[in-house]
């Protein structure tokens, strides 16, 4: 069971993993053994994500699914099973999270007093410095 919050969690039968030989050093060892996890995980037709959750994770995630709705997930950070499974599971809590709660929708606000008072001073300015620059009108 990946227990994301209080309200969400996903049962292990959802998952599908599988193993295959990693990369990178390891010397012979590393010819021998599936040590690289692949999580394969449905989130169209997941029952444990809500509808807002889901709806959330499908726009924000569309390039990383298959076409069948399917996130895959790939771990050869470590050297056995069992720790690369695990560091599947928490990118993809990772992942969940990062849409879990929507998006807080911002407010406008007027800009305060002081901050339009110092906006007209420093305009003031810098149209006397400007000013200062032209050259003089008048006959000569």
């Amino acid at each position: 069971m990946l227990t994301i919050s209080e309200t969400v969690a996903i049962p292990d039968e959802e998952f599908e993993i599988t193993f295959a030989r990693s990369g990178g050093p390891g010397g012979q060892n590393v010819n021998k053994v599936n040590s690289k996890a692949v999580l394969h995980w449905n989130v169209t037709a997941s029952p444990s994500l809500p509808f807002g959750v889901r709806a959330r994770f499908l726009s924000k995630f569309q390039n990383r699914l298959t076409t069948d709705g399917f996130i895959v997930i790939m771990s050869q950070k470590f050297r056995d099973q069992g720790r690369n499974i695990d560091d599947c599971r928490e990118k993809l809590k990772e992942l969940i999270t990062e849409v879990l709660y929507p998006p807080t929708i911002r407010r406008e606000t007027k800009p305060s007093y002081g901050a339009l008072q110092k906006r007209t001073q420093t305009k003031k300015i810098n149209a006397v410095k400007k000013q200062q620059r032209q050259s003089p009108k008048g006959d000569y």
